[in-house]
């Protein structure tokens, strides 16, 4: 008989408790993905609608028994300020026809609110932001916090590479795994794909698709959200699944490479801003930003990208 064995480095028990903050279609799935995947020994989702909140933890506690989750549970906005890892979803949902940045005011405003809400937050705990426009939300919970830096950054550019990532596998028939490289800056309509950083099987894509086929892609990226909101409302399963990759780095310590928002500081001369870029995830947070050497023109679409967040700051 044959046995499967997953070696995963050492989990870090003092990050066992997650709290979700919203529990709309994001929040939701992530918990329940949390849940699936063994990350945490407890999960509180919170949100003002009490009755919704309620009845997803009675739903996603149906699957306990078949996860090593010891707790799912309903909590208040004071029960995340002990947490470890703080996951924000609140926020007003895109809908058809609005882009990211069309949510800054209404989404500040809820992420100002929720904050003061939790009062004191852990000084080790790590926040994850997920509400959108995430690079600015993330700046502004870094603002308002008295966490480090480090400890709070956004899921960035993470969907948006796995968005590239599929498209590449698809066309070229590859396994995903294969395929590396990364989308940059804004998660929204300013956002790019780096070509200089893909490759696939140790070959770079330059080489193996024409300039018509990659501007396709990008495009393609860059507007599969809409194309999903416009079809049913939101999105919800890949992001979740971003947010789980970026925990399970976490508690694993894993030092693993994901393109998330943060301040790149002086690396690429942008430390007033958060966007998406490759940083180290561990247990700490973000170890360090990962040092790209991108094109003039990307680095150029990078600043474009920064400027454009810088005008919502």
């Amino acid at each position: 008989m044959w046995y499967n064995i997953y070696i995963m480095g050492n989990k870090d028990n003092s990050k066992q408790k997650i709290a979700v903050i919203g529990a709309g279609a994001v929040g939701s799935t992530v918990a329940y993905t949390l849940v699936v995947k063994n990350l945490g020994s407890e999960i509180i989702l919170i949100d003002i609608n009490k009755e919704k909140v309620e009845g997803e933890v009675m739903d996603i506690n149906d699957v306990i028994s078949f996860s090593e989750v010891e707790n799912i549970k309903v909590g208040s906005f004071q029960d995340a300020n002990d947490a470890d890892i703080i996951i924000l979803t609140a926020g007003v949902a895109q809908k058809p026809g609005e882009t990211r940045l069309d949510l800054v005011a209404k989404n500040k405003s809820i992420a100002s609110f929720v904050f003061k809400e939790i009062g004191q937050i852990k000084s080790s705990a790590i926040i994850v932001v997920v509400s959108n426009p995430v690079d600015i939300i993330t700046y502004l919970v870094q603002e308002i916090s008295n966490l480090p830096h480090n400890q709070i950054f956004g899921t960035g550019m993470g969907l948006d590479s796995a968005r590239l990532r599929s498209r590449l596998a698809k066309i070229l028939n590859i396994d995903s795994e294969q395929v590396e490289g990364f989308t940059l800056g804004e998660h929204g309509d300013s956002e790019f794909v780096a070509w200089s950083t893909v490759s696939i099987g140790g070959k770079m894509v330059k080489g193996i698709l024409s300039p018509e086929q990659m501007n396709e892609i990008e495009e393609n990226v860059k507007k599969e959200a809409y194309e999903i909101i416009n079809r049913k409302g939101a999105t919800y399963y890949g992001i979740a699944m971003v947010v789980a990759d970026i925990v399970e780095a976490i508690l694993f310590n894993q030092n693993k490479i994901i393109p998330v928002s943060h301040r790149l500081g002086n690396q690429k001369g942008m430390n007033d801003v958060c966007l998406g870029f490759p940083a180290v995830i561990g247990n700490t947070g973000v170890v360090k930003s990962w040092p790209l050497k991108l094109t003039e023109e990307e680095s150029k679409k990078l600043n474009k990208s920064a400027e454009i967040i810088k005008q919502y700051l």
